[in-house]
């Protein structure tokens, strides 16, 4: 497990941006579960995540669509949480940084680290703004 002095100010990236932490796998499915749209960031340590997933993450959720909860858990640190929201984005195997939007309780977008690594974060945020227009009101 990574140490918290580590993991903090990538945590705040997003936290001090609106994202909801989500620490335990009752609140994943409290997240998950609830009616409406939820963007589910599982942040990580590696260079692709600060390179490219944050920034992107945080160009994304300026768009004038966007979903009705913005929530993040931390590989390597939230170990239980990443755990149950890994469940729900299934089939997709277990990827650490991803981004998935869910509607209603459901998956219906997933961005998985080989399409953030070598990415531009105008390019990661470009794709999360059209499932945006699509399944946000």
């Amino acid at each position: 497990m990574y140490p918290a002095e580590l993991v903090t100010p990538m945590k705040n990236e997003l936290v001090n941006v609106g994202f909801s932490e989500l620490t335990t796998p009752d609140a994943v499915d409290n997240a998950i579960n609830q009616d409406g749209t939820t963007l589910v960031v599982l942040n990580s340590v590696c260079g692709c995540a600060a390179g490219s997933m944050r920034p992107a993450v945080k160009l994304a959720v300026q768009h004038s669509k966007t979903p009705q909860q913005l929530t993040t858990t931390f590989a390597g640190f939230d170990v239980e949480a990443v755990e149950r929201a890994r469940k729900f984005m299934l089939p997709y195997p277990p990827s650490s940084p991803a981004i998935a939007l869910f509607k209603d309780g459901r998956l219906v977008h997933m961005i998985e680290r080989h399409h953030i690594e070598g990415k531009t974060a105008e390019m990661i945020s470009d794709n999360l703004k059209m499932a945006f227009d699509e399944f946000c009101a």
